[in-house]
């Protein structure tokens, strides 16, 4: 029992779940826009998202000279290891798609470091953290597998996907900035901080109307997409629902992370039948 707690939480604090969680929206991208399996840019994703979310949680204890526990150093090698493994599947991307990536990568060391003096990073800039993070993730499981594929981004259909992508993830950040409301700093600003969690929680429920009604305006309507797309709305509303500062951590970072993958497994199964 005590190794798989100990494996449980490497593949949690290692930022593993939410790499599958990343990757998931990925593969439906590809699946959504019947792309077939791109290996490199599953692998950039994957493993960027390992090496990339443990740098932005664990920098500071190093920049601090904080206690470094076994643990913490073991992610650390499986941050390396994966940061290793992005840099090589980038190089096999397409030169284009690598530009993006470099964007985006900049996005990152701006959002952890401070660059600026007297300055905090923008992670802890009011009000700016949840549109970076959905920025990011909109734009590596959408706009990076088309670049990839040679496939044009500029189509109505991926607006409405990133639009739709961009939405989701936020939904998914308000479930977490209601169950860390009590522990997060209160210069941070955060929604549940500034409306009260009741309130977030019906934004929560607008915002999953608002990505259910896009679903809509695509080109072309498939009745398993709404089913689907419902179906995930009903699940995330629930969590939405059930979120409190009384939760467990786990009630995110492995339930609420879960969603993605969830969300995948229902397209799957949709299209086997």
């Amino acid at each position: 029992m005590n190794v798989f707690r100990t494996l449980f939480r490497l593949y949690i604090h290692g930022s593993i779940h939410v790499a599958f969680a990343v990757l998931s929206l990925l593969l439906m991208t590809l699946h959504i826009f019947q792309l077939p399996f791109d290996a490199p840019i599953a692998a950039y994703v994957f493993f960027g998202t390992i090496g990339g979310y443990n740098f932005v949680k664990y920098e500071d204890y190093f920049r601090s000279k904080k206690h470094i526990t076994t643990e913490l150093k073991v992610i650390t090698a499986i941050s390396i290891v994966a940061l290793l493994l992005s840099g090589w599947a980038f190089l096999l991307l397409a030169r284009i798609t690598q530009i993006t990536c470099i964007v985006f990568f900049v996005l990152t060391l701006l959002y952890t470091v401070p660059l600026f003096p007297r300055r905090k990073n923008m992670r802890n800039w009011t009000g700016i953290k949840i549109y970076m993070v959905a920025l990011c993730w909109a734009g590596i499981t959408v706009l990076l597998p088309l670049q990839n594929a040679g496939m044009p981004v500029v189509l109505v259909d991926v607006a409405l996907k990133c639009a739709q992508r961009f939405i989701f993830v936020i939904i998914l950040i308000l479930i977490f900035e209601i169950i860390d409301s009590k522990e997060d700093d209160p210069l941070l600003m955060t929604v549940p901080q500034k409306i009260g969690i009741k309130y977030t929680q019906w934004l929560n429920i607008g915002l999953l109307l608002l990505f259910y009604i896009l679903t809509f305006f695509k080109t072309a309507i498939s009745t398993k997409e709404l089913v689907i797309n419902f179906v995930l709305v009903v699940v995330t509303a629930l969590f939405t629902v059930f979120a409190t500062p009384n939760r467990s951590k786990y009630y995110t970072l492995f339930w609420v992370e879960s969603i993605p993958i969830f969300w995948l497994l229902l397209v799957l199964l949709a299209s086997a039948y």
